[in-house]
């Protein structure tokens, strides 16, 4: 059996708090995350009366299943009508309706979801596999005010305003967005820990291909489940994407999508994920970078500031005996964005680099600079993997990213 740090201990006790108030999961049951979409600032549609259907991969199977839904950047209550689980259909954006399970809130098909708060699902009695895809629609029955969303879904959510069509094969009149609405986690019934990956629009998967699977940290869990980790095999690693578009470590900017600060959603999005033993830290290139590309030079940091950030965040994770694995900031000059890329930035991204490498403060160091940077010019990405706007990898660079990590790591 794997050893567990302090929050997972904590979370077991949770689970075995809901098992004894929902019944279909056994007291001896341990939770894992295997799948996450971190919600930034309510900046999403009004909704009302209306169903939203969204399509997750999960990292890490398990006997039973539970959702997390969000309303903690919202300003209004959500009022959750009903919600379900099911099979994906043939469609897109349909389900197989022969696999579909109501999910309920302590026995009730229905729950008021207050602002700044969660609301996680009773467990379902459904066994899923590693790399399962789920559909999980939810009827949202009060108006919401602008919505939480995660901007960046890299995948396709179908909306319909035709009333509980969270049952229906096919929803009617659906519309589609590419952002992930009131949604930001599923966990699994499982033996095993978790590694959740904290990032920006790197690890969040920008220009990875919808629905595609192909962010660097999905990638890294199918790495993982062929080195052994299935529900029957033995233990197994849960991965959890907590990325954000856009983020920082030090600023938001709620009128923006760009999430609530590293510091500020750390407890949230990596300390309240049941089995977490390992964080991935992959933030500060755009502490550097937004301050000109916004306009907002009050808001200009120093290599110093970003360290100072990273090390509040290692701290935060030692102190409740998680590990913290730091990522090395990718090249970057050249970027159509404009203003986002300078000299001083670049010595910025050089001095942030040296602090991670030298190992001062991270239980390991994960180089991804060294893997996309270009040697002919270490401060432009490889032609091979640049996305086209010199910031972001490809779909080859993310691929790359994820195999060049150690898996050793987390054993």
């Amino acid at each position: 059996m794997i050893r567990r740090n302090a929050i997972g201990r904590s979370w077991l006790a949770a689970a075995v708090l809901l098992a004894g108030l929902a019944g279909p999961a056994s007291a001896q049951d341990s939770w894992i995350g295997s799948w996450g979409a971190s919600p930034a600032f309510p900046v999403g549609r009004e909704l009302n009366n209306s169903t939203v259907r969204q399509l997750v991969r999960l990292s890490a199977g398990g006997s039973h299943v539970r959702v997390r839904f969000t309303n903690e950047t919202g300003t209004e209550p959500l009022v959750i009508g009903a919600a379900t689980i099911a099979r994906p259909g043939n469609a897109p954006g349909s389900i197989d309706p022969a696999s579909s399970k109501a999910l309920t809130f302590s026995g009730a098909t229905s729950i008021t979801v207050p602002p700044g708060a969660p609301a996680i699902s009773d467990p379902i009695d459904l066994a899923v596999s590693p790399l399962d895809s789920l559909s999980i629609s939810l009827f949202v029955s009060r108006w919401t005010g602008p919505s939480v969303v995660h901007p960046l879904g890299v995948e396709t959510t179908w909306i319909s305003t035709a009333g509980d069509s969270t049952t229906a094969p096919t929803l009617p009149d659906p519309t589609a967005t590419s952002m992930r609405y009131l949604l930001s986690r599923v966990e699994v019934a499982a033996e095993g820990d978790t590694v959740v990956t904290l990032g920006d629009s790197i690890t969040d998967g920008y220009g990875s291909g919808t629905g595609a699977n192909r962010r660097w940290p999905d990638i890294l869990a199918e790495r993982l489940v062929k080195a052994g980790g299935s529900a029957a095999s033995g233990p197994v690693v849960g991965v959890v994407n907590s990325g954000i578009s856009g983020n920082r470590i030090l600023h938001d900017l709620p009128e923006q999508m760009f999430g609530p600060s590293a510091l500020s959603r750390f407890d949230r999005d990596v300390l309240s994920v049941p089995g977490v033993r390992w964080v991935v830290i992959m933030e500060g290139i755009n502490d550097i970078g937004h301050s000109g590309s916004a306009g907002l030079p009050e808001q200009a940091v120093s290599a110093d500031e970003i360290i100072g950030g990273l090390r509040q965040l290692v701290a935060r994770a030692h102190g409740v005996g998680l590990k913290a694995y730091c990522a090395t900031l990718t090249p970057y000059e050249g970027t159509v964005f404009a203003n986002y890329y300078s000299a001083e930035g670049e010595t910025k991204r050089q001095a942030v680099n040296q602090w991670i490498r030298t190992g001062k403060g991270c239980d390991a160091v994960i180089d991804f600079d060294s893997v996309l940077r270009d040697p002919a010019k270490p401060s432009t990405l490889k032609a091979e993997f640049d996305e086209g706007d010199h910031l972001h990898p490809n779909a080859a660079g993310y691929e790359a990213m994820a195999n060049s990590v150690d898996l050793g790591l987390f054993k």
